[in-house]
């Protein structure tokens, strides 16, 4: 196979949550024996941003997003666009999010997480940084919101994707990417391995979530952006096409959506 052309990159993972505090120097050792040279670190809240801030500023294989999680409840700061404008003005800061609706954990009158949501998306416009959507169970206030808010000015990414081909034409119609994730080498995701042969090669990235979802034949253990390659394996082998041309289209892809200039 023909993998030296470009290295993977892990579009989205959790690197600061403490199953990796002061490990970073043996999971960046494992991204290298992977062919891995970067992964992107997304916010889940402002009080833990300066953590994925410090590793993106720390070690140059990583990147960075701020946002706060849709689910993200309690005492947890509530972000504004002021706020989000600013932490983004960092060079390492390369979207907003993760954002979006997760109707899955929670019930009941949800206009907040709604309204957090906009929030996001009219700082990604601001800003001209791509968005990073979470989206569970709430596919059509999803789509409904980012066509209201004017998304496709900003575009991005639908990370850990789960839904089916006909929403994923839906974000496809609307700019944005679809990031598959460990899920896809699960043997009963007939779904989501439809929509990995579905999305046009331009639009793919593969991620690992870590440190969720390890992909097969990890699965129950520890994720880590290492990982990323058996998701990027799966991919290519239901796509029946070359590993490299997996990799470097995906990573390719990354670049030019988080504009991102080196060849990573």
């Amino acid at each position: 196979m023909n993998t030296e052309a470009t290295l993977l990159v892990d579009s989205h993972c959790h690197l600061d949550f403490p199953d990796f505090r002061g490990r970073e120097e043996e999971f960046i050792a494992l991204m290298t024996t992977n062919q891995v040279g970067h992964a992107l670190i997304a916010g889940v809240t402002l009080e833990r941003f300066p953590a994925v801030r410090d590793l993106a500023e720390r070690f140059p294989q990583f990147y960075a997003a701020v946002g706060v999680h849709p689910d993200t409840e309690g005492d947890a700061a509530e972000p504004d666009v002021a706020t989000l404008v600013a932490l983004a003005a960092h060079p390492k800061v390369v979207a907003i999010g993760e954002t979006g609706l997760d109707y899955f954990r929670l019930t009941g009158d949800l206009d907040w997480q709604r309204e957090r949501f906009r929030v996001h998306i009219r700082a990604a416009k601001e800003t001209g940084k791509p968005l990073i959507i979470h989206t569970r169970e709430a596919a059509a206030d999803t789509l409904r919101i980012l066509h209201e808010e004017g998304a496709e000015q900003v575009g991005g990414v639908f990370h850990c994707f789960t839904e089916t081909v006909e929403i994923a034409s839906a974000a496809l119609d609307l700019g944005f990417h679809i990031s598959l994730s460990g899920i896809v080498t699960f043997k009963n995701a007939l779904q989501i391995k439809e929509v990995a042969k579905f999305v046009p090669l331009d639009r793919l990235l593969v991620e690992t979530d870590a440190p969720y979802l390890a992909p097969v034949p990890f699965r129950g253990k520890l994720n880590h952006p290492a990982l990323v390659r058996h998701v990027a394996e799966e991919v290519a082998r239901l796509r029946e096409i070359d590993l490299g041309i997996l990799i470097n289209h995906t990573t390719t892809n990354f670049n030019r959506l988080f504009n991102i200039n080196n060849n990573a």
